[in-house]
């Protein structure tokens, strides 16, 4: 999920952060059951889900196990850039393997997150890809060995 850059946010009232906590829980949850919680009807819940995911608030997808999927090598880059962050942060995010890049402050310009299907394929996309954008000065690769904790379920404030 993105953030749109200069995005006006509205700030989201309690009903709303309601519908987004039940669906952190479960996102199958149907709108008749999340109705029952936050006191709406199913169709008020359908248009607010619609809504919410429309403004870019929230998306429902289904997560996955890599590992499970045929992907053997997860890894977390840091990148250094010079010059400005935000065409080198645009460009890796264009990157099909690529499903995390945030812009950060510390010893990395960049963290990006890379799933791939072998070392090899790894390799070519550090190499071959990453490492060829304009404006990167220099990469560090933290493979994942294991997987302990991941959650989405944060809820709202």
């Amino acid at each position: 999920m993105s953030r749109k850059p200069g995005r006006t946010s509205q700030p989201l009232d309690d009903v709303s952060k309601a519908i987004i906590e039940q669906l952190q829980q479960d996102g199958r949850r149907s709108y008749a059951a999340i109705g029952k919680v936050v006191g709406l009807s199913e169709a008020a819940v359908r248009q607010r889900v619609q809504r919410l995911i429309e403004s870019g608030v929230m998306q429902v997808v289904a997560v996955t196990d890599p590992l499970e999927l045929g992907f053997a090598r997860q890894a977390m880059v840091g990148v250094k850039v010079t010059g400005p962050l935000e065409p080198v942060a645009d460009k890796i995010a264009e990157i099909d393997e690529v499903d995390y890049v945030v812009v950060t402050a510390g010893s990395f310009d960049l963290l990006v997150e890379i799933v791939c299907e072998s070392d090899e394929h790894l390799l070519e996309l550090i190499s071959g890809q990453i490492r060829t954008v304009e404006g990167v000065a220099a990469t560090e690769t933290f493979m994942y060995l294991s997987l302990r904790k991941q959650t989405y379920s944060w809820g709202v404030r």
